[in-house]
């Protein structure tokens, strides 16, 4: 690859089992790579009766991997992406979902892909994560089943209070765990909201009774926190987003916070407990008296791409903007490109700029993070796994 990663030699395959297509374009990975004399392991495979296991034991199992390769949606592509940070390599998506806003080589194009990375021929792009530190480990009470009922069966005894101020436990525990779209604190039942106060730094910021609390990286602005009102954010910004669900209070603006910032979500007192998801996978209960800091962890996701992304590209199309009827009406239609044919002045030769193209090559290729899997965030509908 271009940032002299290498020839491969072991490639991690994760697959979405329940569809045929990526079955089946998953065999033509492992046929590749037994032509190429690369290595190959299937990764993050499970079922009922058996635990998930953790990004990093994911890792280490699967040996010294190269690349990671997904093929499915973007949430085939978030667990794929998870356990490629914990190896410290990059990934490589597959789209055989529904959106595909984060994969982004196309299902005919396996072994073009392929064939790009072993050779040098692709590019690496890399995306600020979000990580967390804890009062206590995460873990998830036994009876989850009933806890999750939703009010529809008798009342929950009251949590308990738990110690969480720092002369009881100081800067808390790190977690294992990495997000690359969001981290989020929402209400358990229906009849109790999530009370939490919301610290930026070591200073309280604001207290919230809300439906939920997400923590955002850029790829995960358009996912749920999009949903909920937040902003699109480049994937090339390094800033954090924080967005409330329906708070119970007149603010209700998302914050964007620098990447070297920290924010803190501790249960208040008189709050319901509080479920913790990172990438939709719900991985942790609070009770009164947790808290969770989140912010930027130190490696970055690496994703594999053929060519230059257009990211606004892409939002346009998988968003379905249109633009109003009122202004094509009284002005026009806009032109969908504006690049002159001249090479770019001085003042504007230190900035990012695209090379010119032509309409019809106008579709993009890259984004935030979609709904699959039953564990990833959507778009631009709502819907939660």
């Amino acid at each position: 690859m271009t940032d002299g990663e290498g020839t491969l030699h072991r490639v991690g395959i994760v697959e979405h089992g329940g569809r045929p297509a990526a079955v089946k374009a998953a065999e033509e990975v492992r046929r590749w790579c037994d032509d190429h004399d690369v290595a190959w392991a299937d990764i993050d495979v499970w079922d009922d009766d058996a635990p998930r296991r953790s990004a990093h034991e994911e890792a280490e199992r699967a040996g010294h991997l190269d690349l990671v390769v997904t093929l499915g949606g973007d949430g085939t592509f978030l667990r794929g992406a998870r356990i490629a940070l914990a190896a410290a390599v990059p990934v490589l998506g597959i789209d055989v979902g529904r959106v595909g806003f984060l994969t982004e080589v196309g299902i005919g194009d396996v072994e073009t892909a392929l064939e790009a990375v072993h050779h040098g021929g692709a590019q690496v792009e890399q995306r600020l994560a979000l990580t967390m530190r804890a009062s206590r480990p995460l873990e998830l009470p036994h009876g989850m089943e009933s806890l999750l009922r939703y009010g529809r069966g008798p009342a929950l005894p009251p949590p308990r209070l738990r110690p969480g101020m720092p002369e009881d436990v100081g800067w808390g525990v790190p977690l294992e765990i990495t997000a690359v779209n969001d981290v989020v604190f929402e209400k358990l039942a229906r009849d109790r909201q999530a009370s939490v106060g919301v610290y930026l730094g070591d200073r309280l910021f604001a207290s919230y009774s809300a439906d939920a609390i997400i923590v955002a990286s850029p790829t995960g602005s358009t996912a749920y926190s999009f949903s909920a009102g937040g902003p699109v954010l480049s994937p090339r910004v390094e800033g954090i987003v924080v967005t409330p669900v329906a708070p119970h209070m007149i603010f209700n603006r998302s914050l964007v916070l620098a990447a070297d910032e920290i924010v803190s979500v501790r249960v208040l007192d008189r709050s319901g407990q509080v479920a913790v998801s990172v990438d939709g996978q719900l991985r942790g209960i609070l009770d009164p008296g947790d808290w969770v800091a989140v912010y930027a962890a130190t490696d970055r996701a690496k994703l594999v791409r053929l060519h230059r992304s257009d990211f606004y590209g892409r939002l346009r199309d998988r968003f379905a903007l249109a633009d109003a009827p009122a202004a094509a009406a009284d002005a026009g239609d806009a032109p969908l490109h504006y690049h002159p044919s001249a090479p770019p002045p001085e003042d504007l030769r230190h900035l990012d700029l695209a090379p010119a193209q032509d309409d019809k090559d106008d579709e993009g290729d890259e984004g935030g993070a979609a709904e699959d899997d039953q564990e990833s965030e959507v778009q631009a509908a709502a819907e939660r796994p």
